[in-house]
């Protein structure tokens, strides 16, 4: 049974979700303050955080900056939930390595599907810590990506395209697929936002940008062997 954290200080708000959890199938633990949440960390991991942003004491963006410099909790996924639904505060999170996002008042079905979304692709993600096909390298524990050595700034769907492309080098992956595993499956818009992520990433990588293949009338793939 996947265990999920759920670190919220509003009790009435905190109890519905870890009832929501249960009755999905779920095992769920609650923590009002990131003093009791640590603590937990330190004795289970969870599969899954879910993470309000405006805690007492410590806040939601701060604990996740330290669970994203902690190798053993790196890889954790994280859905940051916040009252705030301006896109500063949506992007903050996202950058600072968040999975997902709700914006509050959010339904109970809402947060399943993105729950189940989420770790779907945590589980389906290439698990080794680092990635290398020609001049490019990316440490997944780090979250990194490197070209001929030198950084290169990626944002987080950025990042997990490379990723994927890079853990299955030579496979020809179709749109759909593209936009079900980075974008996940309740995602509805056009097919062009993958277009343009592409040619965002190509730009970064720059002439190893080549390594990523157009497939005509499929998608996309990254070279085997560039």
């Amino acid at each position: 049974m996947n265990l999920i954290y759920c670190l919220e200080d509003d009790s009435a708000i905190r109890n519905l979700i870890l009832y929501t959890l249960d009755t999905a199938g779920f095992e769920g633990r609650g923590f009002a303050e990131s003093g009791s949440f640590w603590r937990a960390m330190g004795e289970m991991m969870p599969q899954l955080i879910l993470l309000d942003v405006m805690l007492p004491g410590e806040d939601g963006i701060h604990v996740l900056q330290k669970l994203r410099a902690q190798p053993a909790t790196a890889q954790v996924p994280v859905i940051i939930t916040t009252a705030k639904s301006t896109e500063y505060d949506k992007v903050t999170g996202l950058d600072r390595g968040a999975d997902d996002y709700l914006v509050k008042p959010f339904g109970m079905m809402e947060m399943i599907s993105r729950i189940r979304a989420v770790l779907r692709r945590a589980g389906s993600a290439e698990r080794a810590d680092r990635l290398q096909v020609g001049a490019i390298t990316l440490d997944v524990r780090e979250h990194t990506v490197t070209v001929d050595g030198a950084r290169v700034p990626l944002t987080l769907k950025e990042y997990g395209l490379l990723r994927l492309l890079m853990a299955n080098p030579g496979r020809a992956f179709d749109r759909e697929t593209l936009l079900r595993e980075i974008w996940d499956m309740e995602y509805a818009g056009e097919t062009r936002t993958l277009d343009v992520h592409i040619r965002s990433l190509r730009n970064k990588l720059g002439p190893a940008g080549s390594y990523i293949e157009t497939v005509r009338g499929v998608g996309y793939r990254l070279e085997r062997n560039p």
